[in-house]
């Protein structure tokens, strides 16, 4: 029989699988996310890089939701370009709904309205019958939480989606829609929150619902929008997000934050890492933790951040330094 290996142009051991909570589906340490780099606003053929190289990294997970762009649509409809049908069984894909994506009282929420028919457009401009992950970006006060779940669970029953996750949801609404959808035969498969070095407050109790109610937890931003990287070190450069006001802003750089991402700097190199390598091992550390969600410019950029997984190991003494940075450097950890 011939090995996987020759019939996919993916490398599966590049990088580690890790199980998400206590479900059967396994995700790459490191994943694409298409928030950033991914619509209109590059070349196709730029981003067909990007999407080739992760697939020689191993990376099969792709993270997506219905308003990435720019314009809004634009990454689900990239990728619906250039995504190798023929690996359609090795690629886990992702979308969100629940953000506002047309005029009127039905384009936004998490209403089963609205849901529903923002996943027939996101399925149309991704190509696919369907998912394998579907999100709620966010929950919905004003929809009932029994409305939204049963809509998930009917996304999974007709076919169009293999899992259903929720995002940015506080801990004690992760719990009830867990209970929820429990009640109605369908697993709660994962949370989606922001989480890095600069980002602590999942570990407050978050993580702790996750590992009871047996979800995993992919986490986006680990990386602080590119704070916790060597970018900034020098302060802030006249092209970088933070100088274009693009998801940060130069506030956010302030003399703490910069002293901290120095001493990250000292401990990366002696570790043989970059800081972005650093943040992203350290954000793999915690085994709740099923995957870190990055994004890319280049095929370069992305192969840099994958090579995190070469060294996700931490002493204690290490560990310990990280903490004491960031109490010295006045960084809330």
């Amino acid at each position: 029989m011939r090995s996987l290996r020759k019939v996919t142009p993916v490398d599966y051991e590049r990088q580690p699988y890790r199980r998400c909570g206590r479900s059967g589906l396994l995700l790459p340490a490191v994943s694409l996310g298409l928030w950033h780099n991914f619509g209109e606003a590059k070349p196709l053929e730029s981003q067909r890089a990007i999407l080739h190289k992760a697939l020689d990294l191993g990376i099969t997970h792709f993270d997506i939701a219905d308003r990435y762009g720019p314009p809004i649509g634009a990454a689900e409809a990239a990728f619906g370009r250039i995504f190798p049908r023929s690996l359609r069984d090795e690629a886990v894909v992702t979308t969100k709904g629940s953000n506002p994506m047309w005029d009127g009282p039905y384009g936004k929420g998490n209403s089963r309205k609205h849901l529903l028919a923002t996943l027939d457009r996101s399925l149309a401009r991704l190509g696919l019958d369907y998912v394998d992950i579907f999100y709620l970006h966010r929950d919905d006060e004003d929809t009932p939480l029994e409305e939204q779940v049963a809509t998930l669970d009917h996304m999974v029953r007709t076919g169009r989606v293999l899992y259903v996750g929720v995002s940015n949801f506080s801990p004690e609404r992760t719990a009830e829609a867990a209970r929820l959808l429990r009640g109605l035969g369908t697993p709660l498969l994962v949370h989606q929150p922001s989480y890095s070095l600069l980002n602590r407050r999942i570990e407050e109790s978050l993580l702790g619902v996750l590992e009871q109610e047996g979800m995993g937890c992919v986490v986006y931003s680990p990386l602080a929008q590119g704070l916790l990287t060597d970018r900034y070190l020098n302060g802030i450069p006249a092209d970088s997000r933070a100088a274009e006001g693009r998801f940060l802003t130069p506030e956010r750089v302030t003399p703490q934050v910069l002293a901290f991402v120095r001493a990250l700097a000292g401990l990366a190199s002696a570790r043989g890492q970059t800081v972005a390598q650093l943040a992203l091992a350290w954000a793999l550390r915690d085994p709740r933790i099923t995957s870190v969600l990055v994004g890319a410019s280049s095929p370069e950029q992305l192969e840099a951040n994958v090579a995190a997984v070469d060294r996700l190991d931490f002493t204690e003494d290490e560990l310990a330094t990280i903490e004491r940075a960031a109490k010295e450097s006045g960084v809330e950890s």
